[in-house]
């Protein structure tokens, strides 16, 4: 059974999915920003275990809101993790009457993002040497 659980400050289940994919994964050394501390979080917990996890908030330069931080752990991929943190995120978006949401996507899950319905805009960047793409949705 997945369940999703929101938090209001970044919880440890969180912190732990995101050291063990973006730090000791893909080797990213920037991970926790002070976004963390205004970002609504979510872990999508497999049973009794954190499998992902994932962040949203306001950008006020952006003026949308911006999904991020959308991590699972290895052993939990190809389970649809990926997408029942996305459709946590976004319900919980629709709650607060948001219209449209974006995201910075590393370039390589940019296929993943268009199966949820995200669509690609402007050029991609490097991010800690890393290709991303910003892409949005209409909820």
């Amino acid at each position: 059974m997945v369940t999703c659980h929101i938090y209001r400050q970044l919880p440890d289940e969180a912190k732990r999915i995101r050291e063990q994919v973006f730090i000791k994964e893909q080797g990213f050394e920037n991970e926790f920003d002070q976004t963390d501390e205004q970002a609504v979080h979510i872990v999508v917990f497999s049973g009794e275990q954190a499998a992902g996890t994932g962040r949203v908030y306001w950008d006020d330069a952006l003026d949308s809101w911006v999904i991020g931080r959308v991590a699972v752990l290895p052993e939990y991929r190809k389970l649809r993790i990926g997408v029942e943190i996305l459709s946590c995120l976004e319900d919980w978006l629709k709650q607060k009457g948001a219209k449209t949401v974006m995201i910075s996507a590393q370039c390589q899950a940019r296929g993943f993002y268009e199966k949820c319905g995200y669509t690609a805009f402007g050029e991609s960047y490097l991010d800690e040497g890393c290709p991303h793409i910003r892409m949005k949705k209409e909820l």
